[in-house]
């Protein structure tokens, strides 16, 4: 372990360069196992550039980390708006674990963040992956901040579930303009949102809005939801690990640390497109689900129900999925009952950064990090 850690006293934090670091990054995403099989592994392509930092031991690109900035709300004390800063995409080579590479890149990310003015930094991981808890909440000071669940529905061979001719219920597909009101209106449940829900609505990959509600009820009983088409945003695919196919702008890990489990769940399941996939394949992300009314569990299924025979329609999707705080009203009305259902726990943690908040106030109920009821969370279609 001493030995480790004096190696790992030689690493040297600096900025990715794609066209000098993309070959050796595609090399270490195959050696930490994102990949299906051996020869193959996996990228995503994202759609903006954040920071970018690699770890570099002798010449040798051993590990790599992303971080960005974004404006939340939240619905703690006196409501404000706060600069979230993210931790996503942490990877060490595994030959170079144990040596404190990823602490120093969690450190160099946080300072980047800090600079340009985070208020909190912010990370998810699985709630299993006990070493990475253990980086981040005894080596680098984050608490526990919330739990969410990732349910995975995969297609085809779906259940059968209510749909809009079941029941007297209806699913209506609403002008932009009255879905920005909706949630306008709702996202004050929240405990924490994104401040740009208008931006969010207008990007060419949320497909829509929709109502759901019982005919002649629609004001009693009601679900809303939005649908987010991954298979534009990202671009999943499996490819030979010697393909010269371009690589502009592409990333090869995801914000969520959870997207490592959206492939295993698969595996797991022994499902026929692991065997093998060379085609670019991706999913529909169920995205702002909210909703009222004693009979809203009958409406969520309706809903799940919508979002998979509309995913059938979509050339190369293979899933439907969601993610929703572990105590979201909504999430326990998820269909849960089919045997193709996966369902991944992911932990948030957090760390408070700077102390000049917007808002001000002396850190009484502003205390982002010092809450334990964070329960109803707005998961940001863009982050997954």
């Amino acid at each position: 372990m001493c030995d480790n850690m004096k190696i790992g006293k030689r690493v040297v934090i600096r900025e990715f360069y794609e066209e000098r670091d993309r070959e050796v990054v595609m090399k270490l995403e195959k050696s930490c196992n994102i990949g299906s099989k051996k020869g193959i592994f996996t990228f995503t392509g994202i759609m903006d550039d954040p920071f970018c930092r690699v770890a570099e031991l002798e010449g040798e690109v051993v590990g790599m980390v992303q971080g960005c900035i974004k404006c939340v709300g939240t619905g703690f004390g006196r409501r404000q708006v706060l600069n979230l800063g993210c931790i996503l995409g942490l990877r060490v080579s595994p030959a170079h674990r144990r040596m404190g590479i990823a602490l120093k890149l969690v450190q160099s990310v946080e300072e980047w963040l800090i600079q340009n003015g985070a208020n909190y930094t912010f990370l998810a991981t699985e709630e299993k992956n006990t070493a990475s808890t253990n980086l981040f909440t005894l080596k680098s000071n984050y608490l526990k901040f919330t739990s969410l669940l990732i349910y995975v529905q995969p297609l085809p061979n779906s259940p059968t579930l209510k749909t809009s001719s079941d029941q007297h219920i209806e699913i209506e597909k609403l002008p932009i303009e009255e879905a920005m009101s909706l949630y306008n209106t709702h996202l004050k449940s929240k405990d924490l949102y994104p401040t740009d829900i208008e931006s969010i609505l207008k990007e060419k990959l949320s497909i829509g809005t929709w109502l759901c509600y019982f005919k002649e009820q629609r004001d009693q009983d009601w679900a809303l939801f939005s649908i987010w088409n991954t298979c534009e945003a990202y671009k999943l695919q499996a490819t030979k690990y010697y393909s010269s196919s371009s690589l502009s702008r592409v990333f090869y890990e995801t914000i969520n640390s959870a997207r490592d489990n959206f492939f295993q769940c698969f595996k797991d399941l022994k499902w026929p497109m692991w065997d093998p996939i060379e085609k670019p394949f991706g999913f529909l992300f169920l995205y702002g689900i909210c909703g009222e009314g004693e009979r809203r569990g009958e409406l969520m299924e309706a809903v799940w129900g919508f979002g998979l025979k509309m995913g059938e329609s979509v050339r190369g999707c293979r899933a439907l999925i969601t993610e929703m705080g572990a105590f979201d009203p909504m999430g326990e009305h998820v269909p849960k009952g089919s045997t193709s259902m996966t369902c991944i726990e992911d932990l948030w943690c957090l760390k408070r950064v700077n102390a000049n908040l917007s808002g001000g106030g002396g850190g009484e109920e502003e205390e982002l990090n010092v809450k334990t009821n964070v329960r109803n969370v707005f998961v940001d279609p863009r982050d997954f």
